[in-house]
């Protein structure tokens, strides 16, 4: 990627006639990020960018000094060390504090209190069993397919990648069709801001209710061996290292399925034979989260050659620092050295699963539908705007249609849970989607 030779902000950048940080929020920035990088890089390895309207951050862009970062103590994750939020600068009811502000699981701890609450979470998820994982997978993906396949078309993003990751770790936390469908919602309405508070009470509500069930009947699931660690967790803890595992692990997820598929459908499709080639260029070039890993300096120090404050909000561009690394000449397709997944000791605890229910989904779709192809120009796809996340609007695609799955008879006991679920006000707010009570009831017949 060309830098440019006297750096000005990309056409559109409102930095232009501010001078203060540019912004990554914008349309602009989410129709050509790469060209916001190049144009940050001439700050140095760290540059000053804005949020959203009133929400200054630093943002580090060079790999080597992301690295040092993620992995230097002296920066603490707890987001109550937030300056310009404790101070009141972060204007009222600003869209990204939700994302950032502080919530007691182990993003937001440091020291012994991370350390406990991040090895109940890993501990637990590592207890997920691979072949069970494919299989869940598979089957969601056959539900999902038999949606659309006799159609001749589908929007991949709608139809697949934002609804596979949900499904499948609902089944994997042991969510009841009547919680599950609201956990659903909440999750989907939250990231992709809607009612961003009311979304996240709505989670919160239902993963309590879930915790509670699990007291009374522990199941072989993440959410009752997570309660069963050594570490003790309260219900107020449970909640919210199941609401962190739940909604952070599919926002990225729904992204890294979507952009692999991207990427398969709008380069050679011959070098992407083994699709974990995919995933991993997907990693390197597209991340699914670009800028996140909120930090905050314990003080006023130097770092990357510039000086930083106590408090100061500084975030890690996954996107910027990949791509730097990625146009070397040592890298390559099988490196996992990307930091898609962050580093240091807060790195994605999900990234094992992550990976192998995104290897699984997209062989399940390319399996299914060989022929499959864009229904529009590449040039024509949009991107959802915002500085976290690198997310497409849609993939349209086109492909020969096949006879669907014949859909089941609904059994009683789904049919009264689902009548449950549709007589609650949760439910009322989700639209009386209840596509959890339907999977399961296609999946159990």
């Amino acid at each position: 990627m060309d830098v440019h030779p006297t750096p000005v902000p990309p056409p559109g950048c409102p930095a232009h006639d501010s001078g203060g940080g540019v912004p990554l929020y914008g349309p602009e920035f989410a129709a050509d990020p790469q060209a916001y990088y190049d144009y940050l890089r001439h700050f140095g390895p760290t540059a000053p960018v804005e949020l959203a309207p009133g929400v200054a951050a630093t943002l580090v862009t060079d790999y080597a000094a992301a690295l040092d970062l993620l992995r230097d103590p002296a920066f603490r994750k707890d987001a109550r060390q937030w300056r310009d939020l404790r101070s009141g600068k972060i204007p009222e009811g600003s869209p990204v504090v939700p994302l950032l502000a502080y919530r007691p699981n182990c993003m937001f701890a440091d020291g012994a209190e991370h350390q406990r609450l991040r090895l109940a979470a890993t501990e637990s998820m590592m207890r997920i069993d691979s072949r069970r994982l494919a299989q869940i997978t598979e089957q969601v993906s056959a539900y999902l397919i038999a949606q659309f396949s006799a159609r001749g078309s589908a929007d991949l993003m709608a139809d697949y990648a934002r609804q596979l990751p949900l499904f499948v770790f609902n089944e994997l936390f042991g969510c009841p069709a009547e919680i599950g469908d609201r956990v659903l919602f909440g999750i989907a309405s939250m990231f992709d801001g809607v009612n961003a508070a009311e979304s996240a009470q709505l989670l919160h509500s239902a993963v309590g209710e879930l915790v509670a069930l699990k007291r009374e009947r522990p199941g072989d699931d993440v959410t009752s061996w997570l309660m069963e660690h050594e570490a003790n967790l309260t219900d107020e803890e449970m909640v919210h290292q199941l609401s962190l595992l739940l909604g952070a692990g599919a926002e990225p997820l729904r992204n890294l399925i979507g952009n692999t598929l991207h990427r398969i459908l709008t380069h050679d499709r011959g070098a992407y034979q083994d699709v974990r080639n995919a995933v991993n260029d997907t990693l390197w070039k597209n991340p699914p989260i670009a800028n996140f890993a909120a930090h905050y300096p314990a003080d006023d120090r130097m770092f990357a050659g510039q000086r930083v404050t106590a408090g100061q909000l500084m975030l890690i561009s996954f996107a910027a620092a990949n791509i730097g690394m990625a146009l070397s000449e040592s890298h390559h397709a099988a490196n996992r050295a990307s930091l898609a997944w962050s580093a240091g000791p807060h790195a994605c605890p999900s990234q094992r699963p992550a990976t192998g229910i995104t290897v699984t989904a997209v062989d399940a779709l390319l399996g299914q539908l060989p022929d499959i192809e864009l229904a529009v120009p590449a040039g024509l796809l949009t991107w959802r705007p915002g500085p976290f996340h690198r997310a497409l609007n849609a993939l349209p695609v086109r492909f020969s249609a096949v006879q669907a799955m014949e859909w089941p008879t609904v059994p009683a006991p789904a049919q009264h849970a689902m009548v449950r679920a549709e007589h609650s006000a949760e439910h009322r707010r989700a639209g009386g989607a209840g596509k959890w009570s339907q999977f399961l009831a296609w999946l159990r017949k």
